[in-house]
């Protein structure tokens, strides 16, 4: 787990690594301009930051995916693969609209940019091309870190997922749950535009043992009651 601060704002975000021998996977990208600090991050982790082997994106929103062509635009080899649920592709892939990013606040996103990042931005974002390029599915087992499993958990977004790795027990859950004072709670209600559904997501986590969580915004909760706690949220549905 990256405990990576975006420039300029100090939001914290908890983009996610995962590693084998061959290499890592990172899951979301952050805001734009986060790509160097992620990268420094994963080199002071002890990783070779060139041995990327793919992105995973859990869902759509402009905080997960904002870095994307950052790291598309320098990725070597040239062609780097990107992972993501149908329910978000044609959003990542620019031919639809963010779902919660109003005209205004994407404009005041490019204004931040240097005239070369906001060329970059609006190229890899401009509907042309296919970012997206491997649709995973719920249930699916992803080759990495010997083995992560996609679980779909739409209601914050249509596509949002969530990554369960089952040899360290962790749930990798992007949005659909937040730790907020020390304690798991659901997705964050303003910005989750199907709630019900969102909780109702959380059912299908029961199945598995879970140690650990990471919520991209509040970082780990490692208890006991793990399970029972999700249980609890999913309860309110």
């Amino acid at each position: 787990m990256l405990e990576l601060t975006v420039p300029d704002s100090g939001m914290l975000i908890h983009p996610t690594v995962v590693y084998d021998e061959e290499g890592y996977v990172l899951i979301d990208t952050g805001l734009p301009g986060c790509r160097d600090s992620a990268l420094n991050l994963i080199s002071h982790a002890g990783l070779n930051p060139d041995k990327l082997r793919a992105i995973i994106l859990t869902h759509q929103d402009i905080d997960h995916i904002g870095s994307l062509p950052q790291w598309l635009s320098q990725a070597k080899p040239a062609r780097l693969d990107v992972y993501a649920h149908e329910g978000d592709r044609n959003a990542i892939d620019g031919k639809e609209p963010l779902l919660k990013v109003t005209p205004e606040r994407m404009k005041g996103i490019l204004q931040a940019m240097t005239e070369s990042e906001r060329q970059t931005f609006q190229d890899i974002f401009s509907g042309n091309r296919a970012n997206v390029t491997n649709i995973v599915e719920d249930g699916q087992i992803l080759p990495f870190g010997g083995g992560l499993k996609v679980i779909h958990t739409p209601g914050h977004t249509p596509g949002h997922i969530s990554l369960y790795h089952e040899a360290s027990q962790t749930l990798i859950a992007g949005d659909a749950m937040i730790v907020k004072d020390g304690e798991l709670s659901g997705p964050n209600p303003p910005f989750t535009p199907n709630m019900s559904q969102a909780l109702q997501s959380l059912r299908k986590l029961a199945e598995y043992p879970i140690q650990t969580v990471i919520c991209y915004h509040g970082g780990q909760y490692s208890h006991e009651d793990v399970n029972e706690r999700i249980a609890e949220l999913a309860g309110q549905a």
